[in-house]
């Protein structure tokens, strides 16, 4: 999932299920979540899902459902989907495969500010408004709120929920459309997230990747993605491993042409934090 930030919601503990069609690559994914996914199929995990079901031969299912509390519970444990398109390497509920993308949490501003800042420790930071997705209430926040408050940067920080109103279109995008806007002076996003708001806003945007020294551990900004499947099914991953081992270009060109932030991947360490 994406995105990235999605996959912080995944606590439902896995249990096998059905056997999967062999002629379907049965999805797992949210319907109005862009640029992950949506109804329409207009999210790069919907083309990659695409990709993978056309060079498998397989035809493509979806099964629908919000990725937030018991995204999991409601769909790959309950035996209606096989794969989730996108989780953090090594995700200890799902059965992982190789990564297929690595990005990072990256600073939003507009262009025209010429907010010259890439670290999250910067004393800019102090006096800036500072937009940050929140999960919830029980402490399980992105990377950077968390950095930002164990340096008691607090009093200019706006939270903006990532689960959001869910009859508007996309509902993390708001944190996006809040520097669109002039609201906030900054947003600290993921990567992915942020990379297809700048493709695709009427203002111009600037996205810097975030750096965090080792003061800040085990905050981790930049996230090695795979996709997931049910725990047990090593027959799906290893499809999937052959797939984006053998497609790895096409795969690289569907996440640039998404505008997402792309780093090096390290397969060897991928990492077991969460998005």
């Amino acid at each position: 999932m994406h995105s990235l930030v999605s996959a912080v919601v995944l606590v439902a503990i896995l249990q096998p299920a059905a056997a999967a069609d062999e002629a379907t690559l049965r999805v797992c994914a949210d319907p109005n979540n862009l640029p992950f996914s949506n109804r329409a199929g207009a999210g790069f995990e919907n083309k990659l899902a695409e990709l993978a079901a056309q060079k498998l031969g397989k035809t493509v299912s979806y099964t629908w459902w919000a990725q937030r509390r018991g995204f999991i519970r409601h769909t790959l444990k309950a035996g209606d989907c096989d794969v989730v398109m996108g989780v953090p390497a090594h995700y200890d509920l799902v059965e992982t495969t190789r990564p297929y993308y690595r990005s990072t949490y990256v600073f939003v501003s507009q262009a025209a500010r010429l907010l010259q800042l890439n670290a999250i420790d910067d004393p800019q930071l102090r006096r800036l408004s500072i937009g940050v997705h929140l999960i919830g209430d029980d402490g399980n926040n992105t990377p950077p709120a968390h950095a930002l408050g164990q340096q008691g940067i607090v009093d200019n920080v706006r939270g903006y929920m990532i689960y959001g109103d869910y009859r508007e279109p996309d509902p993390p995008a708001r944190l996006i459309e809040a520097v669109e806007r002039g609201e906030i002076d900054l947003a600290a996003a993921w990567g992915p997230l942020a990379g297809y708001a700048a493709k695709h806003s009427m203002v111009r945007l600037t996205v810097t990747p975030i750096v965090a020294g080792e003061q800040f551990a085990p905050q981790q900004f930049q996230f090695d993605i795979s996709m997931g499947v049910r725990k047990g099914d090593r027959a799906l991953r290893d499809q999937l491993n052959d797939f984006i081992a053998q497609n790895d270009g096409e795969i690289l060109s569907l996440l640039t042409s998404y505008g997402v932030p792309l780093l090096e991947t390290r397969p060897s360490s991928g990492s077991r934090g969460k998005p």
